[in-house]
């Protein structure tokens, strides 16, 4: 039987192809089928990326226009963000297709995108993360739960 699992990213408006780099050596270690991003403030730096294991040979990264109009079929759209009424990170159960939306280094999911996220997920910290330390952690936490995912089964 095909693996039903599948997990993409969706970057808003990055600011810092340092941290775009680091974001796709994390997706390379997380096995992320593809990441997307928006904006023009990465494309002006790309040069600079810090994608040493050169993973976007094997996984793309694509410059798009609206992140709301590429979600992959069957992924649930989840918004990375510390807001009221997101759901804290060690409790949330993952779905089996998902695209984790995160905003920029320097800003915020607008209400807007959030709006067409199904769920809005946080890290519980004492202070803000950069943005791939954040993609880092949200991607070890779904490998952490395994198959702790909607269609599998659950651990206690």
């Amino acid at each position: 039987m095909a693996n039903k699992r599948y997990s993409c990213i969706g970057l808003f408006n990055p600011k810092s192809a340092e941290n775009v780099g680091s974001v796709m050596r994390a997706a390379g270690c997380y096995g992320v089928n593809s990441v997307f991003y928006t904006g023009k403030r990465y494309e002006r730096a790309r040069d600079f990326v810090t994608d040493t294991k050169r993973v976007h040979y094997d996984i793309p990264l694509i410059g798009i226009d609206d992140l709301q109009r590429i979600i992959p079929l069957g992924c649930t759209p989840v918004a990375v963000e510390l807001v009221e009424g997101a759901r804290p990170l060690p409790d949330y159960t993952h779905p089996d297709r998902a695209i984790y939306i995160f905003g920029p280094e320097d800003g915020s999911l607008s209400p807007e995108v959030r709006a067409w996220c199904e769920e809005t997920i946080y890290i519980p910290t004492e202070g803000c993360m950069n943005l791939a330390a954040t993609v880092n952690v949200v991607l070890y936490d779904r490998l952490a739960k395994g198959l702790n995912t909607r269609s599998g089964p659950k651990f206690k």
